[in-house]
């Protein structure tokens, strides 16, 4: 049975599951993910912690992976949810869990479109590389749903793969970026991981991504683009009041 056969999901419902990635549902890649990639959790906190995460701050991550940040932010905030839709990487922090002794961590599996938030509405939403699963309907829906979960004055903050380039820059970007990848087989990623996420994920332009964040009733704070037009860095902010009706409304 797949996450879109489950009972009382609708037919119409993403599978989040099989849109994970096939790397993400791999034991081999989820037992090598943390010596590959470094979620650099102890800046992320202390980025965090400026816009105010402190002891009473209630933190849910959506697409927690095998925990970096989740466990690096429980030791500075009172309550974080880890969320995953892979059961692979969900049994990996959870023995992580174990030896690390922290009592302040749920561990949910669920995804972006099914995360059901519990108890006082959270400080912080964090996401790293893990939006960029969902093709763009599914992005807005997301970062709407996000958006209900945060208090007002609560913060997101989203770092993914997030296209800067121009269109017309495309082919030749993406090339660039391809041909950093190391040799299939080595220690880290791969240009075929590389080319993987391209051609089979649904990275988006900056300026797609931003519209449907404002459109979902957030505000951007802070934008950072890499050099090479791949990855992009957010803060938004959730502001007092209902969703701002746009032009178009009725």
């Amino acid at each position: 049975m797949t996450a879109a056969d489950a009972p009382g999901r609708p037919g119409w419902l993403l599978d989040q599951v099989a849109s994970a990635g096939r790397e993400n549902l791999d034991a081999g890649h989820v037992a090598r993910y943390d010596a590959i990639e470094d979620a650099a959790p102890d800046r992320e906190v202390a980025l965090l912690q400026r816009w105010g995460m402190d002891g009473d701050s209630v933190v849910v991550e959506l697409g927690t992976g095998t925990g970096q940040f989740a466990l690096a932010a429980a030791r500075v905030c009172g309550r974080v949810v880890a969320v995953d839709v892979s059961p692979v990487m969900i049994a990996e922090l959870e023995a992580k869990l174990r030896r690390s002794g922290l009592e302040n961590v749920t561990v949910v599996q669920a995804g972006f479109l099914d995360y059901q938030h519990q108890g006082p509405p959270a400080d912080v939403v964090y996401s790293r590389y893990a939006m960029h699963h969902l093709p763009d309907f599914w992005k807005g829906v997301a970062l709407a749903r996000i958006r209900d979960a945060l208090r007002p004055g609560g913060v997101l903050r989203v770092w993914d793969v997030v296209w800067s380039f121009e269109v017309h820059e495309a082919e030749e970007r993406l090339e660039a970026w391809c041909a950093t990848g190391g040799p299939d087989g080595g220690d880290g990623w791969s240009r075929a991981d590389f080319e993987e996420h391209v051609r089979d994920e649904h990275s988006t332009f900056t300026w797609l991504f931003e519209a449907l964040a404002e459109r979902a009733g957030l505000v951007l704070e802070t934008a950072e683009y890499s050099a090479d037009g791949v990855f992009a860095e957010y803060v938004f902010s959730r502001p007092d009041g209902p969703v701002p009706e746009t032009a178009d409304s009725d």
